[in-house]
């Protein structure tokens, strides 16, 4: 999907602020939402097309003006209400109650086992390495291209680098793909690679000299650079 999410290589956003020690959530709010999300599963209330389809298709000019977690609670609040958890009465209602009454304590229910259910979600760690007997096509060393395509769905290819020529650095192994596939699809493992890219090839004339750019790519994101002798078939 070519949207407004894409900003690798666009100018005009400004430096990258860098906070010494920030906390992991700025608001306790982004907290909770980030509580809310893991415990209703943001894969089923996003179903079919994903969560990150539903932020990339969020409103260019609310996108850019919306924090990491204001773009999550709007996509969030989307998505239960067209799955009908919530009514856009019953959302309103809260909103004003509370937007009246700002010291109103929150309502909650004690639920051990789902907060269980999310810590051990949260802390777990889930190898991204998929035993599946695939091989990879390219090797270290192999120069490639990055194929020129425009997927309508979500996609990890960043735009700056499509059409643009690279080489072969690291080969990660296979992971599940991450980029949209057709409803009923399902999505192959395949490999994924570091790919070293020279930074006049992606920046031309401006870029400065002796500098690279190292980008992780799927496998079917790349084809064999025919311009230039490669190891791969």
């Amino acid at each position: 999907m070519n949207g407004v999410h894409d900003m690798g290589g666009m100018h005009g956003f400004g430096p990258v602020p860098r906070e010494e020690d920030e906390p992991v959530f700025l608001a306790p709010w982004e907290g909770r939402l980030f509580g809310i999300t893991r415990a209703v599963g943001s894969h089923d209330i996003h179903s079919p097309r994903g969560m990150r389809f539903a932020l990339e298709s969020m409103d260019p000019a609310r996108y850019l003006s919306s924090s990491y977690y204001e773009r999550w609670l709007h996509v969030t609040e989307k998505a239960l209400l067209s799955k009908g958890f919530l009514t856009a009465e019953e959302l309103d209602a809260r909103t004003e109650f509370f937007a009246q009454r700002p010291d109103a304590v929150v309502s909650r229910r004690e639920d051990p086992a789902m907060r269980d259910l999310v810590m051990r979600t949260v802390r777990s760690h889930r190898s991204p390495h998929k035993d599946v007997g695939v091989t990879p096509r390219f090797q270290p060393g192999d120069r490639v291209a990055v194929r020129n395509i425009h997927p309508q769905g979500h996609t990890r290819l960043p735009r700056y680098a499509r059409g643009k020529h690279g080489v072969i650095v690291r080969v990660h192994g296979i992971h599940d793909f991450q980029d949209t596939v057709p409803e009923g699809t399902p999505a192959q493992p395949q490999a994924v690679y570091n790919v070293r890219f020279d930074a006049r090839e992606l920046w031309g004339e401006s870029a400065e000299e002796n500098q690279t750019v190292h980008l992780d790519v799927w496998e079917s994101h790349l084809r064999p650079d025919l311009d230039t002798p490669t190891t791969a078939d």
